[in-house]
């Protein structure tokens, strides 16, 4: 059948969105039916969707995938969530690549929009509302966890040691003292 001047192409099942029924978000076009979270396919509004990279969630579904984990992070006094999602359909994330160093030399491009600095951590472009610094160094928000056991640090947890950012508790089991009446 041929496509009488239509619309855009739906970023969800690639068919044409008429404007009667277009969404669009992050540049790209959505049938409203076709506007779901990737995971639990709640439908969405643009007070409710959160995007990474080109996928589009529900914000509690983003948060459980992207966002932190452990203690203090909405669970309650007392309590390590160790859920990632999986009864979700969201498969756990690799480890964290090891540290790369900085680039000195950014492109035009990046000296433009942001991303000048690289991550301590993964060595990808930091833009400023991911960006954290801690060390004296910038971190992606999700890079901005202790190197021993993963949880996620602020500035006043954080303690850095030869480049790498520990948590307090991992720092002063593998660096403080050690002997009688040290814990």
């Amino acid at each position: 059948m041929p496509n009488w001047g239509g619309g855009n192409k739906c970023g969800a099942c690639g068919r044409t969105v008429y404007h009667a029924e277009e969404v669009q978000c992050d540049g790209r076009s959505f049938h409203r039916c076709c506007f779901l979270c990737m995971v639990c396919r709640k439908n969405l509004d643009s007070t409710t969707v959160a995007i990474h990279d080109a996928e589009v969630y529900c914000k509690s579904c983003y948060g459980k995938k992207y966002g932190p984990k452990g203690y203090g992070y909405g669970q309650g006094a007392g309590t390590l969530n160790m859920d990632r999602g999986e009864r979700l359909g969201i498969k756990p994330e690799s480890t964290p690549s090891p540290h790369r160093p900085t680039n000195p030399n950014p492109s035009k491009f990046a000296q433009k929009f942001g991303g000048t600095e690289k991550c301590s951590r993964c060595g990808d472009s930091v833009y400023a509302a991911e960006k954290v610094i801690g060390a004296g160094k910038p971190w992606h928000k999700n890079c901005f966890r202790c190197a021993k056991c993963g949880k996620s640090l602020e500035s006043t947890t954080l303690t850095e040691k030869e480049g790498e950012i520990y948590c307090k508790g991992c720092y002063a089991k593998n660096f403080g003292p050690k002997g009688f009446g040290y814990g």
